[in-house]
């Protein structure tokens, strides 16, 4: 059995690797074989499950979306992807080509793909599964849940798609675009019935369950605008008990196996299995290597204009003004909210047993933008990522395996707090609000109106940075093309850099761009790419892309 399943794991990334729609099935393995009994088709469904992973852990080919931002930078000069490529596209202006941010933002080739495979799956689940109708319904649920996740990746990236379902014969080369609230609808009849039809999580044994395709509705409607149905979804997640964890660090590292109630969408890895990842050693502090006498880590750091997003502990934000100049006064880190503590690593915080050194000379030390153009593992604003990173994580082994969690309550909360608002319900969304501050011991008063509005854009900002939601929240408000700090034009990204000098340091505020940056109104949607266009006769380029 784990021979044909290695066989069709083969077709499948072979015809995945081409980057461009391709119709062809690929049963190079009986397609009987693999939907007859209920064992062989969950192995077929699991690596429909990769998908997650995929479109979180790399959501375009230049690296996070964070760069995209005012959160993170990457720190290599080099014109590569997780390099300077994002900042090149931050720049944006006209020497940026549609095809360049069809190849490093788009996913047009590789989700048509993939939800070629998941129809592939359905049709073949229906025409050949032997298994009992409960375990066929089921099955069905965890794929259909796979293709609306799909398709709402799909959908807010172009909005208007080409709709293909399970009927494969009704496929054709040339197939039209649909309208948005068609994919929309698409959308939330997938996630509808896998809610309907998945078991809750106590009883789905580590498969896909009902918690995750409500909560991927909370996520999905609030882009269709469609808010009575991000409330129904929430209330659901909520009855099924999930509840926020009393360490915001916990909510985010801690795994289901050791009972992480607010992970509802967590991906778990085995090193004695060899089931790694590379995020460690991509942006791990690059001291962690120099310990070891090796050179390598934080590929992207954090900015200092993302530092400044977090309050103090006792609510308010500290005044930074003394900062944007040259100062030996230390920044007040171990004030700030317990948010920030678990985010982001600064100067002389704890780390792995040793005290960070982000400085000029240090053991993680401190590299010039642009001017240092490999700075391996040397920060250019003077921080280090602590989200997401593994403070267990040994730079010398071949690969890291703490989970990852890419949906979550306070998530949910955050989005049920933005739906209440547009239905004109502030008392709803003031408690979500207060919900998420609780839990880090933020004071909050209610608020109507515009405050309230800035309040939901904060604490998503803050709560869920560097989860990947940033970029895609000011794209879908239609404000990233605003100047900054509403938008993401008009501004550049700072750091602090850090000299030692007898027993102070001084902190010097410091560019890490080589110039404004600019979100053209162009990217609310992306451009076609060119293979789809010259292919299909019933597709042309949307309007802003002509």
């Amino acid at each position: 059995m784990k021979k044909i399943i290695a066989a069709l794991s083969v077709a499948i990334l072979l015809t995945a690797c081409k980057g461009v729609l391709d119709l062809t099935p690929t049963s190079s393995v009986s397609s009987r074989t693999m939907w007859e009994s209920t064992e062989n088709a969950e192995y077929s469904v699991n690596y429909l499950f990769t998908f997650f992973w995929n479109y979180n852990a790399w959501p375009t080919q230049l690296g996070l979306t964070e760069a995209l931002t005012d959160e993170l930078k990457y720190t290599s000069y080099n014109f590569n992807a997780m390099a300077y490529i994002p900042s090149y596209i931050s720049y944006g202006g006209t020497t940026v080509t549609a095809q360049t941010y069809d190849v490093y933002l788009g996913k047009w080739g590789s989700l048509y793909t993939n939800i070629r495979e998941t129809n592939e799956a359905l049709s073949y689940l229906y025409s050949y599964g032997q298994m009992s109708g409960e375990d066929k319904t089921r099955l069905a649920a965890e794929i259909r849940l796979v293709r609306g996740f799909l398709y709402f990746e799909l959908v807010k990236r172009y909005k208007d798609v080409i709709i293909y379902d399970e009927h494969l014969e009704n496929i054709s080369k040339d197939m039209a675009l649909s309208t948005e609230e068609a994919a929309w609808d698409f959308v939330q009849a997938d996630l509808d019935f896998a809610a309907a039809n998945l078991p809750v999580r106590s009883a789905a044994k580590g498969r896909m369950d009902r918690g995750m395709a409500y909560g991927l509705l909370t996520r999905a409607m609030l882009y269709a605008k469609r808010y009575d149905a991000v409330l129904a979804a929430a209330d659901k997640v909520t009855e099924l008990g999930y509840s926020l964890e009393p360490s915001y660090a916990d909510a985010i590292a801690k795994p289901l196996a050791s009972g992480n109630n607010e992970a509802i969408l967590q991906y778990t890895f085995d090193y004695s299995k060899g089931i790694t990842h590379s995020f460690d050693a991509t942006y791990t502090p690059g001291g962690d290597f120099a310990v070891n006498d090796m050179k390598g880590g934080a590929s992207a750091v954090p900015t200092q204009e993302m530092v400044e997003s977090y309050e103090l502990a006792t609510g308010g934000f500290p005044d930074w003004s003394r900062w944007h100049s040259s100062s030996t006064v230390a920044p007040p880190y171990e004030q700030l909210e317990p948010r920030f503590q678990a985010s982001i690593l600064y100067n002389g915080c704890q780390w792995k047993d040793r005290t960070l050194e982000p400085y000029v000379g240090g053991t993680d030390g401190w590299a010039a933008w642009k001017t240092d153009k490999e700075p391996k593992g040397r920060t250019v604003t003077g921080y280090y990522l602590r989200k997401n990173v593994d403070e267990n994580f040994d730079v010398t082994s071949s690969g890291g395996a703490h989970p990852f969690t890419f949906l979550r309550y306070a998530e949910v909360l955050l989005n049920r707090a933005e739906a209440c608002y547009r239905l004109d319900d502030p008392v709803g969304a003031n408690a979500g609000v207060r919900a998420v501050r609780g839990r880090v011991g933020l004071p909050y008063t209610d608020k109507g109106g515009d405050a309230l509005w800035k309040a939901i854009v904060q604490e998503r900002k803050v709560e869920l940075a560097f989860e990947g939601q940033r970029y895609w929240d000011l794209r879908r408000w239609e404000v990233a093309d605003k100047d900054y700090p509403e938008g993401l034009s008009g501004y550049q990204q700072h750091g602090l850099k850090i000299e030692q000098e007898g027993t102070m340091f001084r902190y010097s505020y410091v560019s890490v761009d080589d110039q404004d940056r600019s979100f053209t109104p162009r990217l609310y949607r992306f451009p076609i790419p060119e293979s789809e266009l010259s292919s299909n006769s019933k597709v042309e380029q949307y309007d802003e892309w002509k």
